[in-house]
């Protein structure tokens, strides 16, 4: 027998980075998200009782896959029996019996097993066009695609919107369930169709490479997979609508994110602010292919909320040094983005720039301003520019108040191990020095 926490381990691999595919895949054949769910929920449970005893499968995503959508097929086929059979107590006749062979031998085609590295952005793309259906609300959009692309619990959902589990529950059952009453296919849709759904897609997309950016929690900064999810999925998204300018904006901005990635934390795993990286580290390549769908998505002239978010970041990579950075250039690419996505997190982000430009007074005007807005109030980002700022001003009892409540905050390990850092140097300036 196989060790059983080795199966643990690869079963926890596996729902990892297979998760949506496997879902997806099964949601195409059950054509209902709750019988999806439910059948890949036993397909995990049956690898770890199966594997002990069989040995951990070459290709565990497609094995899963398989396994689930078999269950699936299992109860359609109940089914189908129940609705032809029961209700008159009677044999079916022939041509019900032909028609029911049919069925099934179309939806066993649909569940031989698929590589996964040929499948997997076809099918998670599939599921978050679904997802992002215009007859759901955007809130329900995104709740949704967190269950069910990045397996996100329904706990964490309810924390993350700021509502009971129990009204998450039910926000997911409905949303769930204007899918199937509304019969959405289980695919990609028309040319025609896609621009309705398009900034429901990019923002899934760049949500999920956020989460992999900075893990909401844990002993890691970042999630790689998440990372590379969104990395293919925005690639994926780019041959399909080549011509669009925010597809190619999207796919740059998380090409210079990824292009740091190894330089954000040092040997210790301890953060590193943008002037500490070792800019000789940064993928040149991604930086590249970035500045290269930028500079086609401006030539354009219809600059989007995320060409305009890849131009700023290709400004702060393309400084010699964080001191030769073109803070002025920066600070006015986010009025531009202000105004094309008026954002509160933007305001905030911009706050960053203009005190560099003007100095960290202006900057802190701006903060305690934004401060009154209540989409800020749990957003931890906020509070921690403030005490930078304040330091900046001299004010340490002040910058200590506000590093408190960026802590409490802030639930990444990294993040709170670099803020209770700055925290202590507030408080005790001599011993840091």
């Amino acid at each position: 027998m196989t060790d059983p926490a080795e199966i643990a381990a690869a079963v926890a691999d596996a729902h990892r980075r297979g998760w949506a595919l496997v879902l997806a895949a099964t949601a195409r054949v059950a054509r209902d998200l709750d019988l999806a769910e439910e059948c890949v929920q036993e397909a995990y449970a049956a690898a770890l009782e199966t594997w002990s005893r069989t040995g951990i499968p070459r290709e565990p995503v497609a094995w899963l896959t398989t396994t689930a959508k078999r269950r699936a097929l299992d109860v359609l086929r109940r089914e189908q029996v129940f609705r032809t059979k029961l209700p008159l107590l009677l044999d079916p006749d022939e041509a019900a019996t032909d028609e029911l062979s049919t069925v099934e031998d179309e939806a066993v085609a649909e569940s031989e097993p698929v590589e996964p590295t040929d499948v997997v952005p076809d099918e998670r793309l599939r599921l978050i066009f679904l997802c992002c259906h215009p007859a759901l609300a955007q809130e329900a959009q995104m709740a949704l695609t967190l269950r069910l692309v990045c397996g996100v619990p329904t706990s964490e959902l309810a924390r993350a919107f700021l509502v009971s589990e129990p009204t998450m529950a039910a926000r997911l059952t409905r949303a769930k369930k204007k899918i199937s009453v509304a019969r959405i296919p289980y695919r990609i849709p028309s040319a025609a169709a896609l621009p309705d759904r398009l900034a429901g897609v990019l923002g899934v997309i760049h949500l999920l490479f956020t989460m992999g950016h900075t893990a909401p929690a844990g002993a890691s900064l970042v999630r790689a997979d998440l990372m590379d999810q969104a990395l293919h999925l925005a690639r994926m998204l780019r041959e399909l609508m080549p011509d669009e300018p925010e597809v190619g904006g999207l796919l740059a901005l998380l090409l210079l994110s990824h292009a740091r990635r190894a330089t954000r934390v040092d040997d210790r795993g301890r953060l590193l602010r943008l002037s500490e990286q070792d800019r000789s580290q940064w993928d040149q390549s991604m930086i590249a292919e970035a500045r290269d769908l930028i500079n086609v998505g401006l030539r354009d002239g219809r600059a989007g909320r995320y060409l305009l978010q890849a131009a700023i970041a290709s400004v702060y990579v393309d400084a010699p040094t964080y001191d030769q950075t073109d803070w002025t250039q920066i600070l006015a690419l986010y009025d531009r983005l202000l105004r094309v996505w008026p954002s509160p997190v933007v305001a905030v982000n911009r706050t960053v720039a203009l005190a560099e430009v003007q100095g960290p007074g202006p900057a802190l005007a701006e903060i305690e301003a934004l401060e009154q807005d209540h989409r800020l109030m749990g957003y931890q980002y906020l509070p921690a520019i403030k005490a930078e700022l304040l330091t900046r001003l001299g004010r340490r009892h002040d910058a200590s108040a506000a590093y408190q409540r960026a802590l409490e905050l802030t639930t990444n390990e990294v993040e709170r191990a670099f803020l209770a850092e700055r925290l202590a140097e507030v408080d005790h300036p001599e011993s840091s020095r």
